[in-house]
């Protein structure tokens, strides 16, 4: 690993550990079963994933489809990700029951069971709850997702509200992925939302409050916003692949996802999706640089 500087507080040296094995977890039967579907059984395979999220028309608006306007329709994400061979596709409840019916079974369906708009403000992220397990469980998901901001000032009742999505998830088998997302001034004060501080301890947070998947930012390595992080991140020079590997051993023993964020081009794209996999991630979770471009 090459790390020009580490502080003599933390004696750390290698940040490196072994992408999660699904045998290795301790899991119930139907969280075992249904990330074997995802994980083994659709995808890349033998224990990677490659997803498919479509619930940016509710957090980003339709602004979001401008740029391939047949992406609007869910119809095309779902022939998207039957053509791609994808692990799961992300849909929120509205649209799983209304456009899934021909494709169930042949895509595993991840559930959204939060989101909020862009329309109000960051400073107070809060992802209200769209949809409950049980009908992800009726429509049958392998999975339901909930998007968790660390750091917001609204995060104590965002915690008591994933609580109770991952007791009725943990009660029906379900597994809980969980995008973790720092939001906040408080982050913004510490270097930044995808500074290695605040993506490192979203992971964290992710892993402790019982996450069975989470999905992450790759870090934005800014020399310039460095002296901003709390110490030992505003000593540490990484590259942005070991940048990435310290992030997945901070959230331990579970499958971390990756997410595309906005739409870059092939190479800056097949770049980041190595670096991400050499860095020990289980997956890549790429939405709009996928259906931004048009299908072959």
């Amino acid at each position: 690993m090459q790390t020009e500087t580490l502080t003599k507080e933390t004696g750390i040296t290698d940040f490196s550990r072994k992408r999660p094995r699904l045998q290795d977890m301790d899991l119930p039967l139907g969280k075992r079963t249904r990330l074997r579907r995802m994980f083994y059984e659709h995808g890349p395979g033998s224990g990677t994933g490659l997803f498919l999220p479509i619930d940016q028309g509710l957090e980003h608006g339709p602004v979001d489809f401008f740029a391939n306007p047949d992406a609007a329709n869910p119809l095309y994400q779902l022939e998207l990700a039957r053509r791609g061979n994808f692990s799961a596709i992300v849909f929120q409840p509205g649209i799983a029951r209304k456009y899934m019916r021909d494709y169930a079974g042949s895509i595993p369906l991840v559930m959204k069971v939060n989101g909020k708009t862009s329309i109000p403000p960051d400073d107070r992220a809060l992802g209200a709850l769209t949809g409950t397990v049980e009908e992800a469980v009726a429509a049958g998901a392998d999975a339901v997702g909930y998007t968790l901001y660390v750091g917001s000032p609204a995060q104590p009742q965002d915690f008591m509200q994933f609580v109770s999505v991952k007791t009725a998830a943990d009660r029906f088998g379900m597994p809980v992925i969980v995008w973790a997302y720092p939001r906040g001034e408080a982050i913004e004060k510490k270097g930044g939302r995808d500074s290695l501080y605040a993506v490192d301890y979203a992971a964290r947070v992710a892993a402790e409050l019982g996450a069975d998947v989470v999905k992450l930012n790759l870090p934005k390595l800014n020399p310039e916003r460095a002296a901003e992080m709390p110490k030992p991140y505003n000593e540490l020079v990484l590259s942005p692949q070991d940048a990435m590997t310290k992030v997945c051993a901070s959230a331990g023993n579970i499958p971390v996802l990756v997410s595309g964020g906005g739409k870059m081009n092939d190479d800056e794209l097949l770049q980041k999706a190595e670096e991400c996999m050499a860095a020990g991630c289980s997956g890549l979770i790429f939405g709009r640089n996928m259906w931004q471009r048009r299908m072959q």
